[in-house]
């Protein structure tokens, strides 16, 4: 008679455990089928889902979830003076519409947004002290070193960002961009410019053999090349870094693996004055002129090259760490 009642108390028991996690279980369904569903709609309103640090804990951090989530932590707002988070939004609204109106569009991956004024919270919660940041939320897990994209060495261009994502979620988004016909009406513009002058000129056309003319054009495009412009226009790089933090503006990237827009500039700047000093010291020793005049013109020159060339010199040994050569600045 005791083990018979034993026996049915543990069935009982047994029967109860099994009946509340099964109530669990479909409890923790119904939450994450109204959380994705939640996601949808939203997606469908908006490529971008903003978030505020409420929505960014229920629906990126808290479990259960099955979709994967990338999330730009950013500063839009004017007083935060950012113009790489409003150039890294824009690449990131592309690549966000890309998806959603994709054949390929699911539930599981969505685009999300938390801007630092909105959800301050957030960004302390991850200890992060710079904007514009992606990351990777997986649908399993947490989130890896790999699961935070690489902006300072990769850029921010929507083709790499989809490259990214491919890599961490495996799914392969096709980036379509709005057409832009500004490339066009410029070329249009001056081809009718350059045709318009010749035209003009048409009984005197010696300016097409001036040197210093041709010289000076083939100049620019030297400069334009070695200060970087190329690798500006494949990679897409912030023009400038400002630490939200203490609003420190950073010109020159830290790294040999990176550079910004402004960087390239003073590059260009910097090789454009070397080279003033060398034509001035060429200018010194080949003319006929007054000997005070040449020596000015020499000093001068030999002043250019020495400075900035040190400056020059400066730059890389801060991006090439342990570079061994300096003079006069380091």
């Amino acid at each position: 008679m005791a083990y018979s009642m034993r026996a049915a108390l543990q069935h009982l028991l047994i029967l109860i455990l099994c009946l509340q996690t099964g109530g669990g279980q479909k409890k923790k369904e119904n939450l994450l089928s109204e959380k994705v569903e939640q996601m949808m709609e939203w997606s469908s309103r908006r490529s971008v889902i903003r978030m505020n640090g409420d929505k960014f804990r229920r629906f990126v951090k808290a479990p259960p979830r099955n979709y994967s989530v990338i999330v730009m932590f950013t500063a839009l707002q004017p007083q935060r003076q950012c113009s790489v988070c409003r150039q890294a939004n824009e690449e990131y609204q592309v690549l966000a519409n890309s998806w959603r109106y994709s054949s390929a569009f699911s539930n599981k991956l969505f685009f999300t947004i938390v801007d630092y004024d909105e959800g301050a919270d957030v960004f302390q919660q991850l200890n992060m002290n710079s904007a514009p940041t992606f990351m990777h939320f997986p649908a399993k897990g947490k989130p890896k070193r790999a699961d935070t994209f690489d902006l300072q060495r990769i850029g921010f261009a929507a083709e790499q960002l989809a490259k990214w994502i491919a890599d961490r979620t495996d799914v392969h988004i096709r980036v379509f961009r709005p057409p832009n016909y500004s490339g066009t009406i410029a070329l249009a513009l001056l081809v009718s410019l350059v045709g318009g002058l010749l035209y003009l000129r048409r009984n005197n056309l010696e300016f097409i053999y001036n040197k210093t003319g041709w010289a000076m054009a083939a100049l620019c495009v030297v400069f334009a090349m070695t200060s970087g412009q190329m690798w500006n226009h494949i990679r897409g790089p912030p023009y400038a870094h400002k630490n939200p933090q203490n609003g420190q503006v950073s010109y020159i990237h830290g790294s040999s693996q990176a550079q910004f827009v402004a960087e390239s500039h003073i590059i260009l700047l910097l090789n454009a004055a070397i080279t003033m000093g060398m034509v001035l010291l060429n200018e010194a020793a080949t003319s006929k002129g007054d000997v005070g005049k040449r020596r000015i013109i020499c000093l001068v020159g030999l002043g250019l090259v020495v400075f900035f060339f040190s400056f020059l010199l400066s730059i890389f040994r801060s991006k090439y760490h342990g570079y061994p050569y300096s003079f006069l600045i380091k």
